[in-house]
């Protein structure tokens, strides 16, 4: 693949966001004429996005600044079908004010990443409820479904994968791909938008709304995808023990958030640092070259960059005091994750594989067995060894009762 030559793709393609592109040559002459209008969709499925949504909106943050103007697009409407991507069973069906409830959280996020307003490259939101509701479902299937071929849908991976596994595909969820193209076509014609961008999950799905805009429009449209990301080890970005990796700090606290990034593996600390934060890229590479131990530092800079970004600098500096203070000094520090427990629960004793399964420091209480036999659990900085120990009043300390799993996770248990 050549150089791009315009800000935005060069950028992409030295950071390592590009995958997959309709006309990578063709975008990139379109991109050095003047601002160019991309969306990304976030269906509205949870309170607020999670570490998996991360990379597209840091797309969407290259393209302003590399000056353009971002789309996010709300799923007001192709929410109420669900997504089949990389699902092997049906989304469960939401309603319209559990919908409006998630896309109410979701909108905080997009303030911290993107500028918002009416000029040529100031992002705007929308919702493709505005167009969708108002489909009548016969007449647009009448307009728009002769430009899809039942034999090509059934080539793309949302739809083979499920039934490769013989998993149930309803056809409300068939019927997605052919929404999610009727957007790209909507968004042209109300924003001259000629550029779609996802994961590459959704590289069937952006296709189709480039034929189709071309067929309907004979709008030039553009499909641009980032690779599939897992760790290292081959773990799914986004995924702990103790659940998902939230953006907002009701689902998660902004410590817990730090922490994450804190405990990147080495071989990912590179290619983190050109994703997910802006360090320039003379920077990332002295910072992934460190040896041994020190490229613990080059992860505290990861940590503080995209917590800085997500949840703004004074969190990302308690986070890592926060940090300091525990793992260096070795203190019950504030700003941990605090689980509250009953007072007289703690009285009569309260075994401590609740206590780590309750702090979220293991998903079951096999885990958490199985965490205390192999030597990780502790409870006030000392080593738990019996599967059945418990913690009572006695154990708490300055008000709280500090409990750990390995060497870098930490919770307080506070009893109220």
């Amino acid at each position: 693949m050549s150089t791009p030559t315009s800000d935005f793709l060069r950028t992409l393609q030295e950071r390592g966001f590009i995958h997959q592109c309709t006309d990578l040559a063709g975008l990139d002459a379109l991109c050095l004429k003047g601002p160019v209008t991309a969306y990304i969709g976030f269906d509205c499925t949870a309170t607020s996005l999670h570490v998996g949504s991360l990379l597209p909106i840091m797309m969407l943050r290259w393209l302003q600044k590399t000056g353009h103007k971002p789309i996010v697009l709300m799923g007001g409407g192709t929410t109420k079908i669900g997504d089949p991507s990389g699902k092997d069973e049906q989304r469960q069906l939401l309603t319209p004010e559990r919908i409006e409830e998630n896309m109410a959280g979701i909108k905080r996020i997009f303030g911290r990443y993107l500028s918002f307003g009416d000029g040529p490259t100031d992002a705007v939101m929308v919702n493709n409820a505005d167009w969708l509701d108002k489909l009548g479902y016969i007449d647009m299937l009448r307009t728009i479904g002769p430009h899809f071929t039942i034999n090509r849908m059934l080539t793309f991976d949302s739809v083979r994968l499920r039934l490769d596994r013989e998993q149930p595909l309803t056809f409300l969820e068939f019927n997605y791909m052919i929404l999610q193209a009727y957007d790209f076509t909507e968004l042209y014609r109300r924003h001259r938008c000629v550029l779609q961008m996802g994961g590459s999950d959704q590289w069937g799905n952006i296709v189709n709304g480039v034929e189709l805009g071309r067929r309907t429009d004979q709008a030039e449209l553009y499909g641009l995808t980032t690779p599939l990301l897992t760790t290292a080890s081959g773990a799914k970005m986004g995924k702990t023990a103790a659940g998902a990796v939230w953006l907002t700090d009701d689902k998660l606290p902004a410590y817990e958030f730090w922490q994450y990034w804190r405990n990147t593996e080495d071989a990912d600390v590179g290619r983190f640092l050109r994703l997910y934060t802006e360090l320039p890229l003379d920077e990332v590479r002295r910072l992934e070259s460190l040896p041994g131990a020190e490229i613990n530092e080059a992860k505290k800079i990861l940590a503080n960059a995209v917590t800085t970004l997500a949840h703004g600098a004074a969190a990302a500096e308690a986070a890592a005091e926060t940090a300091r203070r525990t793992f260096e000094q070795g203190a019950a520090a504030e700003g941990l994750p605090t689980v509250e427990i009953a007072g007289a629960d703690l009285a009569a004793g309260m075994a401590v594989v609740d206590l780590l399964v309750a702090a979220g420091m293991a998903p079951s209480k096999g885990e958490a067995r199985r965490l205390i036999k192999g030597g990780g659990a502790r409870l006030n900085d000392q080593p738990v060894t019996d599967e059945a120990a418990k913690a009572t009043s006695a154990d708490v300390v300055d008000g709280v009762i500090k409990l750990s799993a390995g060497k870098k996770r930490h919770a307080l248990v506070k009893a109220v």
